[in-house]
């Protein structure tokens, strides 16, 4: 049958050569035009008919974006991204929404949040000794006989507001037989009840140990309040440790939070190891979908002695992973300019009646050793965040970065101060000279009740907090962060990026403004949270830009950021979080 199929075809093609050198030509150029599809690169994803601001200063505005194995291989008008479409890409009609890159939180506390929000005892920072009350007596009517009850936020200047005489006694009358710690908003500081402290051995001999302080009743005896280290050595001392399972589950809810608002990378601003073996196992699950550059933690109180190198550079290699880069460690200089008034200040603070006349705080680690930990971590390929919250902090923090690039030239590393507030004037240019990045947290220092407890504690010098534009006009990369859960209830940013514009409370609590000069424009609060951020983390060839070769890290909002009023951006929602390509938030129907 073959056979005779073939010769009459034969027969056919010989009285018809037109026909047939038609039929060749078109066959041709049929191979070759499949050829050509199959070398090129066939989208997976298509988004498209989108207002898309890709945060490149190239091409800022684009209709399109097409992805291939989690990365972005074209951005541009309709007609040319659609040259990548085969008969298997999915499309997805934007129809007008306005899509950017996905946002970057260069310091978070992601399991510390998710404990926080999974297990403990919450109230908002804004509760007053009622709402305090009623909080505490819920969680004990609940929790098993004798449980530690843990959680808060109190804010800062609660006993500043409220007199409380014997704040352990208040807890102990609705805390029955459970032990309770409650932290403040900044996450420094710890109020105890009579039970907890019993736990802890502390008393009236008790001495204050380095770098904290327990604060004391007019007889001595403490009265509930441990400042800074002294808290932390209560934590470490009795509170029961959270399992692994919590851990996990504490990871996937700050993925789940994070990508719920456009993160999808973030800098966990202190990781202790039982936080790496989490990350690590829900990243081999193929949970983890954002990417983490997780800061080993180093002691957080006063110390003497150098850091421990080789075992950071062990936990580093031990705990990399697809997803999470262990190139960077947190160092603790000060603590902060609260009621607590412990960052380390170059002038006193405002008087007060615990304190001596010259309180400037004080510096957890020693100039020289910070600069000799610096030297030797930059030297490892380190990146180093370092808590440095007062003025006097900041100076110390920059030398030492100095010591680094003198000892071992420019690195390329972009050596971070966390909460950088005050800074004194002639500091500021030597951020960009030094490549150090300060490492804000708007969403925390807008006017609100923390603030309200700085600028009592600092005094006139209090209000030129946060110089972002003076910052930004000197070339330095500035980056920002939530900080959640101090002082914040969730993973939210919109609010800090409107603050950058505004400088003023987004929820419209007051009408004051914190250093209203200190404004920066839209596009530049973005880049902060992007870009920027990105830069701080490492990711800036994958991330914080919607360009050829990046990870389609993108969020589809339900506004035009930049056809609304600035104050607007605070309570903007996030539609679509895409996570390498991969839809992993909202609905794209």
């Amino acid at each position: 049958m073959h056979h005779i199929f073939s010769v009459r075809l034969l027969q056919w093609t010989k009285r018809r050569p037109a026909i047939l050198r038609f039929i060749l030509f078109a066959g041709l150029l049929f191979v070759t035009s499949a050829s050509a599809s199959e070398s090129a690169t066939v989208a997976d994803l298509i988004l498209t008919r989108g207002r898309i601001y890709t945060g490149n200063p190239a091409r800022q505005w684009v209709e399109a974006i097409a992805v291939a194995n989690g990365r972005i291989v074209a951005v541009g008008a309709i007609p040319e991204v659609e040259k990548y479409a085969g008969v298997t890409t999915r499309r997805v009609d934007l129809k007008g929404q306005f899509a950017m890159a996905a946002l970057v939180d260069d310091h978070v506390h992601p399991v510390m949040g998710g404990l926080k929000f999974l297990y403990e005892c919450n109230f908002p920072f804004s509760s007053t000794p009622d709402d305090v009350v009623r909080a505490v007596g819920r969680c004990a009517a609940i929790a098993p006989a004798g449980a530690w009850i843990r959680g808060g936020q109190w804010d800062s200047g609660f006993f500043d507001t409220y007199h409380i005489e014997e704040p352990r006694r208040f807890l102990d009358a609705v805390s029955g037989n459970h032990p309770v710690m409650l932290v403040d908003d900044s996450e420094h500081n710890g109020w105890v009840n009579s039970i907890a402290l019993r736990m802890a051995g502390i008393d009236e001999r008790t001495p204050d140990p380095p770098g904290g302080r327990i604060v004391r009743n007019s007889g001595g005896s403490p009265n509930g309040v441990l400042l800074e280290s002294a808290f932390r050595v209560l934590f470490k001392k009795v509170l029961p440790a959270w399992t692994p399972e919590q851990h996990m589950a504490a990871v996937r809810e700050a993925v789940r939070g994070a990508n719920s608002v456009g993160i999808t990378a973030l800098k966990d601003a202190g990781a202790y190891e039982e936080y790496l073996t989490a990350y690590d196992a829900v990243d081999a699950a193929g949970d983890l979908t954002l990417h983490v550059a997780a800061c080993l933690r180093t002691p957080s109180g006063s110390r003497s002695d150098g850091l421990d190198y080789a075992s950071l550079e062990q936990r580093r290699d031990r705990y990399r992973s697809r997803h999470v880069s262990t190139d960077f460690v947190k160092i603790f200089l000060d603590g902060v300019p609260t009621a607590a008034r412990t960052a380390a200040m170059l002038a006193p603070y405002v008087l007060a009646s615990d304190h001596n006349a010259d309180n400037r705080g004080e510096l957890l680690v020693s100039e020289s050793l910070l600069s000799r930990d610096l030297v030797e971590l930059d030297r490892r390929g380190f990146t180093v965040k370092i808590h440095a919250a007062g003025d006097r902090a900041v100076r110390v923090g920059l030398d030492a970065v100095e010591a680094a690039r003198r000892a071992n030239g420019d690195s390329g590393r972009h050596h971070e101060l966390a909460h950088s507030g005050y800074i004194d004037p002639v500091d500021i240019p030597r951020f960009a000279s030094l490549d150090v990045v300060p490492d804000f947290s708007p969403v925390i220092w807008y006017p609100a009740p923390i603030i309200t407890s700085i600028l009592h504690a600092v005094g006139e010098r209090g209000g030129q907090y946060w110089p972002t534009r003076s910052l930004l006009a000197s070339g330095a990369l500035v980056a920002g962060g939530t900080d959640w859960p101090a002082a914040v209830a969730d993973e939210n940013p919109w609010e800090g990026i409107a603050a950058l514009v505004t400088r003023r409370d987004p929820q419209g609590r007051t009408t004051d403004a914190l250093w209203p000069e200190e404004s920066v424009p839209l596009e530049d609060a973005i880049r902060i949270y992007t870009l920027n951020s990105a830069r701080a983390l490492r990711l800036e060839d994958i991330a914080g830009s919607i360009e050829v070769g990046k990870s389609a890290d993108l969020i589809v909002l339900d506004r035009d950021l930049f056809k609304v009023k600035p104050e607007e951006v605070a309570t903007v929602k996030v539609r679509m979080t895409w996570f390498e390509g991969q839809l992993v938030y909202g609905s794209d129907q």
